[in-house]
């Protein structure tokens, strides 16, 4: 574990996902399109559909991932909600979105039933706005 997380270095930046895999697949992608239209035949389209091919499986790797992520957060958080929360809250984190489940993982245990009344109230217009409103921060190391 490196740095204390924080709302301002929360952000995961996978490197060889977002800084080798996607510029290489877009590169890839572009020349295919150049060389098609500088030389068009069969063996130039072709070359242009493994490259788009490629893309779209290098989106739907990281799509997936975080899919399945959002599936773990949810269960780890209703775990977590029936350990933490009051007996009357808890029948309503039902009606939290998955974006506001995923913000709210960041809170700590002694925050986490204000702002789950909050956000079920409307009081935050976007998942952003909950992570802001953390006060006693709650990392989360292990996301994809």
């Amino acid at each position: 574990m490196a740095e204390q997380q924080n709302y301002k270095n929360h952000v995961r930046w996978h490197a060889p996902q977002h800084f080798v895999l996607t510029p290489i697949l877009l590169v890839n992608f572009i020349y295919a399109i150049v060389r098609l239209i500088q030389e068009p035949n069969i063996d130039r389209a072709e070359f242009l559909l493994l490259a788009i091919g490629l893309v779209i499986m290098g989106v739907l790797v990281r799509i997936n991932s975080l899919r399945v992520q959002d599936r773990l957060i949810r269960l780890e958080e209703k775990i977590r909600y029936e350990k933490v929360l009051p007996a009357n809250l808890l029948p309503q984190t039902e009606n939290l979105s998955r974006s506001q489940i995923n913000a709210l993982r960041f809170a700590s245990d002694r925050e986490l039933p204000t702002l789950i009344e909050r956000a079920l109230k409307g009081e935050f217009q976007k998942p952003d706005e909950i992570k802001r409103a953390v006060t006693d921060w709650r990392g989360d190391y292990l996301r994809v």
